[in-house]
């Protein structure tokens, strides 16, 4: 037998992490000494903590694996278990390799141009009231938009609304969202659209002075865009008062090249006092 201590450092795990399985009855002490409490492992039960170490690795989690060790499910429902597994790791690395793509992109734009993370020229301008056809609604991200934005198009073009371009969306939270993105996505009209319960014809209103910026290429690097305006806002001594406009002036219906979209951004803003 081996005290806890010595089977820890055999097996390459911490003294916690056996106390812990102890705690859960995945893998007891073969004996405990009342008198010291100290506990102790067996070579026979190498065979069962190395079934959890593997599928721990694996992502199971310990009710899982208790389960699966103890014979509490069938086989068919551990190859399904396995089967959804496998799944996710090929999500994960199909998710891995397109961030690997952008960060080579990124990488290869910023050799091309030392200036790549200085680029972001913001002016200052007044928007006009404008009028618009447009829907709002929470959605689950921010790259979430395309039902909201075929929702919009589909109405449009049934009553032959004359559109002027650009379209663009207003973003009604205060800041940043992993999820439930407040958003509107609009259409400027030059003709009248018949109202539903979720779209609306409005005019957008005038605003006195709004910092904006272009950034000219994929919507996943537009955070630069950002980090540039909100720099340039807080240097100048400004305070945002408004909701933040995306205007779309170049994008996937224009260009197959997602490094050849061009939006600008519009940010309400005011000089401190």
């Amino acid at each position: 037998m081996f005290k806890i201590g010595d089977f820890a450092k055999l097996n390459k795990i911490s003294i916690k992490t056996l106390r812990y399985y102890d705690e859960l009855d995945l893998l007891k002490p073969i004996e405990v000494d009342l008198q010291t409490g100290y506990r102790y492992y067996s070579a026979k039960q190498l065979p069962r903590l190395n079934r959890i170490l593997a599928l721990k690795d694996l992502g199971f989690s310990l009710s899982q694996i208790a389960s699966v060790i103890d014979n509490e499910i069938s086989t068919d429902i551990v190859l399904s278990m396995l089967d959804q597994k496998r799944n996710e790791i090929h999500d994960t690395i199909k998710y891995e390799k397109m961030r690997l793509l952008k960060v080579e992109t990124l990488i290869n734009r910023i050799k091309e141009d030392d200036r790549f993370m200085l680029k972001y020229d913001v002016v200052l301008k007044q928007l006009e009231t404008i009028k618009v056809a447009a829907v709002r609604d929470i959605i689950p991200g921010y790259s979430k938009q395309c039902n909201l934005w075929g929702e919009l198009t589909a109405h449009l073009e049934a009553n032959n609304a004359k559109i002027i371009a650009p379209c663009r969306a207003i973003y009604y939270d205060p800041g940043y969202k992993e999820s439930d993105v407040d958003i509107e996505v609009m259409s400027c009209i030059a003709s009248n659209v018949p109202e539903t319960d979720r779209i609306k014809v409005k005019e957008l209103p005038y605003v006195e002075s709004s910092a904006c910026v272009i950034h000219k290429g994929s919507y996943e690097n537009i955070n630069m865009a950002y980090n540039a305006l909100l720099k340039w806002i807080e240097e100048n001594g400004y305070k945002i008062v408004g909701p933040n406009r995306e205007l779309y002036l170049d994008g996937e219906w224009s260009t197959n090249n997602p490094e050849e979209y061009i939006t600008e951004i519009q940010v309400p803003v005011e000089k401190i006092q």
